[in-house]
């Protein structure tokens, strides 16, 4: 019988709760990972346990006297906390450290992936990736990680690199799960070339047992005392949380060794020719890269802040256009924000390197992208939430979870912390009062937002600020940990519906803007593509309906589409949300063609000016589409952008003041909007008040009086 310690300090309730329940839900989960960071500093978790132990005992108490188990008899020798802390430490920061193999970003494919056994399919080898997250309902397909059979010292997880590889390191997680606590506590490190002759590794003569997981979320890292060069490497659990069962997610940490003639390696190489930045930047590197993309540009760029975080950082933005500065009548205004969730980095490096390439083509004569910022005002937001990002960069690439640095310092989800417009314009709708009480666009934003609180973010308020001040026509905001684009809106209809359709009144717009990022990304239509997590977002063309997906309240692209003329959509750009340094060249290949295309959709559609009879331009003028129950507004020039896909339209200008007017205006299919103009007459009354303020309001006197009073002077 094993001794258990009845007698247990927990520092949270957070704790307390997950060990008497066994399960955390919704975003308790990620919650509770960040303040388990907090609690124990920002160094990766080792934990120094005896087989058999609550987790919590030794990661809070220490371990007073070894176990005396049957199984620990051998006194194997065990890295200590802070033996692991250091390799931790130096693997995170290392630039010498060999790169993950790839599980986490599908690198590695499902039948390179092996184990002793299985419990059930969703929970086999090919789901014991680092990060991979369980389906809702956790269904035989889609579990949270690799779960053994049975419990004991002689299973295993396998990974085959198909080629010999200096293997330096093992990332693991537990099992991600609503409702199970799994997760292996210690673990020893086999190696091979043949897969029949198996090499343990040592520390002297003696077999290693790494410390493992003391929860099912925060990755741990354990270093090779010696690098170590095979084929085949296994991960043996040792011993394991024993309320639970043999889970794992798995990185591995490895160098493939030279070899032209290899066939895998070829086939899964890319390469570019782009001489940009291709490594990940803190806060300060970022700010230096914006500037010296403006000193080598400084015609084309413009650097300004639209607010600052919770902690002071400034939120920078970049403006790329030929006259930057100001907005240009008849120039459309573009917009790409990245790091909304402050772990999801892959975004913010593709923002940091489009600004970098558009700058380097430019100055070579790029004819596609010179068009681009001579006839675009582009503005590049690379990190909405810079607090978070700083966070999960002190940690690196493998170490930060799924979850840490997702919120803002105060805890809130930046990208769904905005007005729920929507709401407001179904009830209106179904009340019957659009659009005699109620507009279909530009609904106001609720009185309670303005006032000072604790549920919205200062991020958010200075976007909101930001998306007021400048009429954006399109815009795209990155994301991370799928791949998929997604598209307003992103909020159910029905009230009590995870997942529903939800079509806005320009779907088929929205869904020809999704499509053109998906369709010319490297990687979201190949039906042959192991999907990130639970969804085969391929079979849907790389896009969805927001609302389909998850149902979600208060989104940005919701908010964008209904307060503002600007058609919103989210791009995952990538299965892994923070990439390792290597990866980024890679990444930047996938997404490169797609964010220049997707930019480029600002001029699909119809634009123009709308003037008055002596050529000035109406500001604040309707723009309604028959048939789209969805206007648009004129700029403070009088020009307006209205996305739409070929075909001919009836269009209705109405000004307060001014006689309504319509024609027909044809989108073509050749890239280019149709301009339509419109002038403008001013109503009778109008013209009559207009009179009355000029002679302060004093009845004008018929002409044939006027006549007679002067005859009678005469």
């Amino acid at each position: 019988m094993r001794n258990h310690h009845t007698v247990v300090l927990f520092p949270s309730l957070l704790r307390l709760l997950e060990v008497l329940l066994g399960v955390t839900y919704g975003r308790a989960v990620e919650y509770r990972d960040y303040r388990l960071q907090e609690l124990r500093g920002t160094e990766p978790l080792h934990g120094n346990w005896g087989h058999g132990k609550p987790w919590f005992y030794t990661d809070i108490l220490g371990d007073p006297q070894e176990d005396r188990s049957p199984r620990n008899t051998n006194r194997e020798p065990r890295a200590t906390k802070e033996t692991a802390r250091q390799l931790g430490k130096s693997a995170a920061n290392s630039k010498s450290e060999c790169p993950p193999l790839g599980l986490e970003n599908l690198k590695i494919d499902d039948f390179q992936l092996h184990a002793s056994s299985i419990k059930r399919y969703g929970l086999g080898a090919h789901r014991g990736r680092l990060n991979i997250q369980a389906g809702l309902l956790e269904d035989d397909f889609f579990d949270g990680g690799w779960c053994a059979g049975r419990n004991d010292p002689l299973q295993w997880f396998e990974v085959d690199a198909r080629r010999l590889t200096k293997f330096t390191g093992v990332i693991t997680q537990g099992r991600n799960s609503l409702w199970s606590s799994d997760w292996v506590t210690s673990y020893k490190v086999r190696v091979s070339n043949d897969s029949h002759t198996w090499t343990t590794i040592k520390n002297g003569t003696r077999d290693v047992v790494f410390s493992a997981n003391s929860e099912k979320e925060l990755p741990v890292l354990n270093s090779l005392p010696t690098p170590v060069i095979g084929r085949y490497i296994r991960v043996s659990p040792h011993s394991w949380y024993p309320r639970g069962c043999i889970c794992m997610r798995v990185e591995i940490l490895g160098c493939p060794m030279p070899d032209p003639n290899n066939y895998y390696h070829r086939r899964n190489e890319i390469t570019t020719t782009d001489k940009l930045d291709f490594k990940h930047h803190g806060y300060k590197e970022m700010r230096q890269l914006m500037k010296t993309v403006n000193e080598m540009c400084p015609d084309i760029t413009r650097i300004y802040n639209i607010g600052k975080s919770y902690n002071g950082l400034k939120l920078y933005a970049i403006e790329i256009t030929d006259n930057p500065g100001q907005h240009e009548q008849g120039e459309p205004e573009f917009r790409y924000t990245a790091g909304s969730h402050g772990n999801e980095v892959l975004g913010r490096e593709l923002l940091l390197l489009l600004m970098q390439f558009m700058c380097q083509e430019y100055l070579v004569g790029n004819l596609r992208v010179r068009h681009l910022v001579e006839e675009t005002r582009i503005h590049l937001l690379p990190s909405v939430n810079p607090d978070g990002y700083e966070k999960v960069f002190e940690l690196g690439s493998e170490l930060g979870g799924w979850s840490l640095g997702r919120w803002t310092q105060d805890g809130l989800d930046i990208h769904h912390n905005f007005p729920d417009l929507n709401s407001v314009l179904w009830e209106a709708e179904s009340r019957k009062w659009v659009s005699r009480k109620v507009l279909n666009h530009h609904l106001p934003i609720p009185e309670w937002y303005y006032s000072k609180n604790h549920t919205v973010a200062v991020e958010t308020r200075a976007l909101i600020s930001w998306m007021e001040k400048i009429p954006f026509v399109l815009g795209g905001n990155l994301q991370g940990g799928e791949l998929v684009v997604t598209f307003p809106y992103d909020k159910a209809r029905s009230q009590w519906k995870v997942q529903e359709q939800s079509p806005t009144a320009d779907d088929p717009v929205f869904r020809w803007l999704a499509f053109s990022y998906a369709s010319t990304h490297r990687l979201m239509t190949d039906a042959g593509r192991r999907v990130c997590h639970t969804e085969d977002f391929a079979k849907e063309e790389g896009t969805i309906n927001g609302a389909s997906w998850h149902t979600a309240p208060g989104s940005m692209n919701d908010f964008s589409y209904l307060h503002t003329d600007c058609f919103e959509l989210s791009m995952y750009v990538g299965c892994d949300k923070f990439p390792h340094e290597s990866e980024l060249a890679a990444e930047w290949e996938n997404n490169r063609e797609s964010l220049l295309v997707f930019m480029e959709q600002v001029h699909r559609g119809i634009k123009g000016v709308v003037r008055d009879m002596q050529g000035r331009g109406i500001a604040n003028g309707t723009i309604s589409v028959e048939g789209i129950n969805h206007d648009i507004h004129t700029a403070a020039d009088g020009d307006y952008w209205r996305l739409l896909n070929p075909g001919e339209y009836r269009v209705t200008v109405r000004a307060q003041g001014y006689n309504p007017a319509s024609k027909v205006c044809e989108v073509g299919y050749d890239m280019g909007a149709t301009q339509c103009d419109f002038v403008l007459s001013r109503t009778n009354l109008s013209r009559i008040k207009e009179i009355m303020e000029k002679f302060g309001k004093r009845p004008i006197k018929p002409l044939q009086q006027q006549v007679r009073h002067r005859q009678t002077q005469t």
